[in-house]
């Protein structure tokens, strides 16, 4: 069986969970399966590369730009028996693979465009024009994978014209091998973190999914005793730019030992700060799984998480963590429990410690990428 791998991410360009899953899942795959990895970007080794700047689009709109380099996988996945694409911006590449070639494809739900409304005001009309592409990729699909049962629940909500008998559950995996404790400290004395004081972290993108204006107003409730270490990427917008640093320049007045890295750190770095905090924090509003929460538990650090989309499949509420309710009629309450969550743990070390230790076993226990590759690849032979 040959399957075509379509993704807008592929290493060493990864920026978000689906890219990571994708990474992960194809190393896996081609245990089973012989794989063809088709991405978008520059060319790299271990993939076709698609360009998303051609020239005669030099000025388009950023989502026609995206269907222009789906055009080009849809042509070169020629001789594959199936393809399985991976978001929106590879989802068309993925049905129009199957209506040229007459091949089954799979899509897997990362995160659904109509449950992210913000979207609109990166993407202009672009979002339109995703939300098209999306729609018309699961509704013709012959089968769709959600990362969670919360993530199946979406694509329902979303797509009801599917056929429920379609869409599969196989949760996202980690790789427990390299996310691992690190005792090394090199990274966290670079940024200045003090290692005798506890730490709150944060790693994602700054996107309104991720609920990061919610973690700095909360963070101005903490102990004074807690540090907080965003390693947060660009900002989606402009205007949740500005308003993000003008919330960290709000914080910064008003307690010390805040740390604020913009760059992506490579994941060995990452892996040692997760190691050494005392809690990760993931206040997302939105999220069909949270890779990173797996990320942090694999590390031994316990997580205080929003209880939204699949994140109570990951985070063992009282066990590895602890679940905070988000409401989107009452912030401030979600800002203020998700507070006295995080103090909770900061302040009771051998708490924190436990649940550490539980999120480590739970994430090699449960959450295996091998495990993950094999009900894929059932149902890749289901459709054939």
């Amino acid at each position: 069986m040959r399957v075509g791998i379509l993704t807008r991410e592929y290493p060493p360009d990864v920026y978000g969970g689906a890219g990571v899953h994708v990474d992960f899942l194809v190393r896996e795959l081609t245990k089973l399966v012989d794989v063809d990895v088709h991405c978008m970007g520059e060319p790299r080794d271990g993939a076709t590369a698609h360009s998303e700047h051609e020239p005669f689009l030099a000025d388009a709109n950023a989502a026609l730009r995206t269907l222009a380099a789906d055009l080009g996988m849809a042509d070169r996945t020629a001789g594959c028996d199936l393809v399985h694409s991976h978001t929106w911006y590879a989802n068309m590449g993925g049905h129009w693979s199957k209506l040229l070639h007459d091949i089954p494809h799979v899509v897997t739900s990362h995160s659904l465009e109509p449950q992210r409304p913000w979207k609109a005001e990166q993407l202009g009309g672009g979002y339109a024009v995703s939300s098209w592409a999306e729609q018309t990729a699961y509704e013709a699909a012959d089968a769709v994978i959600a990362v969670s049962h919360g993530s199946k629940r979406d694509v329902m909500a979303s797509y009801p014209q599917l056929d429920e008998a379609k869409v599969h559950v196989v949760h996202n995996g980690i790789d427990t091998e390299f996310y691992r404790p690190d005792p090394d400290t090199a990274v966290l004395e670079r940024l200045g973190v003090d290692l005798d004081r506890p730490s709150v972290v944060f790693v994602g993108r700054i996107t309104r999914q991720k609920g990061v204006p919610h973690l700095l107003r909360a963070a101005l409730q903490l102990d004074e005793s807690a540090q907080l270490v965003l390693l947060a990427g660009a900002a989606d917008t402009p205007e949740l730019k500005a308003e993000t640093d003008a919330a960290i320049a709000d914080l910064r007045a008003a307690r010390d030992g805040v740390f604020l890295v913009s760059e992506m750190l490579p994941r060995d770095e990452v892996r040692q700060v997760l190691t050494h905090g005392t809690v990760f924090v993931c206040p997302s509003v939105y999220e069909p799984l949270g890779i990173v929460n797996l990320e942090a538990m694999a590390c031994e650090t316990a997580v205080v998480a929003s209880d939204v989309g699949g994140i109570p499949e990951v985070v063992a509420d009282g066990d590895t963590g602890t679940l905070v309710h988000y409401d989107a009629d009452d912030t401030e309450g979600f800002e203020r429990d998700l507070a006295e969550a995080i103090d909770a743990v900061i302040l009771d070390p051998s708490r924190a410690d436990a649940m550490g230790k539980a999120g480590r076993t739970r994430a090699v226990d449960q959450f295996g990428w091998d495990a993950a590759a094999r009900k894929t690849v059932d149902i890749y032979q289901s459709l054939l």
